[in-house]
């Protein structure tokens, strides 16, 4: 994985036979470094996928810090995310590095689309122990294909960016402007930036139509996929569930809003998101399983934490259980230790297969060409109103549904439904946020309430399921059955308190306003 640093840097436009204007005064010290001689060459894909989204990718050799680097946008307008990787040969990019943008190349091939040749004069500028604060580099550079031309970047390397006004002050005082050009890249393609595909994301205002806000929400869910990519790729911690909640956001509003947006153009990417969501899902699934047995163990057994080894701390009962869990179900596991390399190398498989990227680039299909149908050109407060309340009646009846059966399977099936149907109106009541703040804010807060009360019950069932499977092969082998006993009797209570909250719950849940 490569070197990961925040670089903040100002860019300004000089003139061909400018210097770097007198910087004295501005801190402790000042100091002059020999001129260095920079061969930089930049890759993208044919249609400058990586440029449209203000991303950089390049092979430089001169200065400092010879390798590849990745440049990554952020939230603050002057800093950027770079990742360094080595050198090494001429050629395709590191792998680590065509993970970080897999997303959004999408097997496609990365080239060279412009070198940049750069000699670069620089002062550092330094505080009263002759530490480096700030850089300031001036650089005149020939590009190939493209033009030349000359510029000044500071680039700040400790303190804050109090150093950097202090800086474009002296700057402006000799004549020198901060730069359109975001990128040296964007400026050796004569300013040519494309859009990325589905456009740019923009929040809706309250009096935007229903198509503004269903594609809003729409492309807010394909852009966290995409951001979510490389962690994922990495195992950060909870980006699997992160993905996979906006998978199913993106598959619910689909629905949701099924009269604004063609289900029969939408409805084939809906399927795929659904695939996307189930291979996330089993290793979600696995780690939730995996962290409620082991509380269910360390109730067993108070005085161990569950991360002894020594067997004569436990009974030899409870010893077998956990060997037993430790195997997981036939054809399966929930042990996250042992298997959890297993199960992201299947995560990252389908992330790197065809159907991955094909579902993508449908994605961004859809929000560049949206299958519109009449109701989108109604105002949006109308419509959600019509969406949210569709949502509530389909919850209600499933909710009724569920509380009309005696407890049991059947019950425990249809709770489960009722919890789809909960979290299909929380995330529509995300989607209506900008265009109704405050009836919808109310509206998601009591819809996931809901949800994580029906989450906790169908957690509960799951847990039993499986440890039901486990106590019939310790039965089988004669072993003491009544460990796996109380923990089924433990997630039967906890269940059982679910169902008694219910009524409260569903009833603060469906009122209006």
């Amino acid at each position: 994985m490569g070197r990961r640093l925040a670089e903040t840097e100002r860019t300004y436009e000089t003139g061909p036979r400018n210097d770097l204007p007198d910087l004295t005064g501005l801190t402790a010290g000042t100091r002059a470094l020999p001129p260095l001689r920079l061969n930089a060459v930049y890759y993208d894909t044919a249609h400058l996928t990586l440029t449209s989204h203000r991303i950089t990718l390049r092979r430089r050799e001169g200065g400092d810090d010879d390798g590849w680097h990745l440049k990554l946008p952020t939230d603050r307008p002057d800093t950027r995310t770079e990742i360094h990787a080595p050198l090494g040969a001429p050629g395709t990019p590191p792998e680590d590095l065509r993970a970080e943008v897999a997303a959004l190349v999408r097997g496609r091939i990365l080239t060279p689309i412009v070198r940049l040749r750069t000699v670069r004069s620089r002062v550092l500028l330094l505080d009263d122990q002759d530490r480096t604060l700030a850089e300031v580099a001036y650089d005149q550079v020939n590009a190939k294909p493209g033009p030349a031309w000359s510029e000044i970047e500071v680039e700040l390397y400790a303190g804050d960016e109090a150093l950097l006004d202090a800086v474009e002050r002296r700057l402006g005082d000799a004549g020198v402007t901060r730069s359109d050009a975001p990128s040296k890249l964007v400026r050796a393609l004569g300013g040519r930036r494309p859009e990325p595909a589905g456009g740019r994301p923009e929040r809706p205002g309250p009096d935007a139509t229903a198509g503004a806000v269903a594609l809003a929400y729409l492309r807010a869910q394909l852009a966290a996929i995409v951001a979510l990519d490389p962690a994922v790729r990495h195992a950060g911690e909870d980006t699997v569930h992160r993905m996979r909640v906006a998978t199913r956001r993106a598959r619910s509003a689909l629905k949701s809003f099924g009269h604004v947006l063609d289900r029969a153009e939408t409805d084939p990417l809906g399927a795929e998101l659904k695939w996307l969501a189930e291979v996330l899902g089993a290793e979600r699934d696995r780690e939730v399983l995996t962290a409620r047995l082991a509380r269910r163990l360390s109730e067993l057994d108070p005085d161990d934490p569950g991360d002894r080894d020594d067997p004569g701390e436990r009974g030899p009962a409870l010893d077998a259980v956990r060997r037993r869990l430790g195997e997981g179900p036939p054809g399966g596991t929930w042990n996250a230790e042992a298997h959890s390399a297993d199960a992201h190398t299947e995560v990252v498989r389908a992330l790197d297969s065809a159907r991955y990227f094909a579902l993508l680039d449908a994605f961004d299909g859809l929000l560049a060409a949206p299958p519109y149908l009449p109701a989108a050109d109604r105002p949006a407060s109308q419509v959600v109103a019509d969406v949210l309340g569709h949502d509530r009646r389909r919850l209600r009846g499933a909710v009724r549904a569920a509380l009309a059966l005696p407890p049991g399977q059947a019950r425990d099936v249809a709770l489960h439904e009722a919890r789809k149907a909960a979290k299909r109106a929380r995330y529509a009541g995300e989607a209506a946020e900008p265009v109704r703040v405050a009836e919808a804010a109310g509206y998601t807060a009591r819809m996931k309430a809901l949800q994580q009360l029906l989450g906790e019950h169908q957690d509960s069932v799951m847990c039993r399921a499986a440890v039901a499977r486990v106590r019939g092969r310790a039965e089988a082998a004669g072993e003491d059955t009544a460990p796996y006993e109380a923990i089924e009797q433990t997630e039967l209570e906890i269940a059982a308190r679910a169902e008694e909250r219910l009524p409260e719950v569903w009833g603060a849940a469906e009122r209006e306003g």
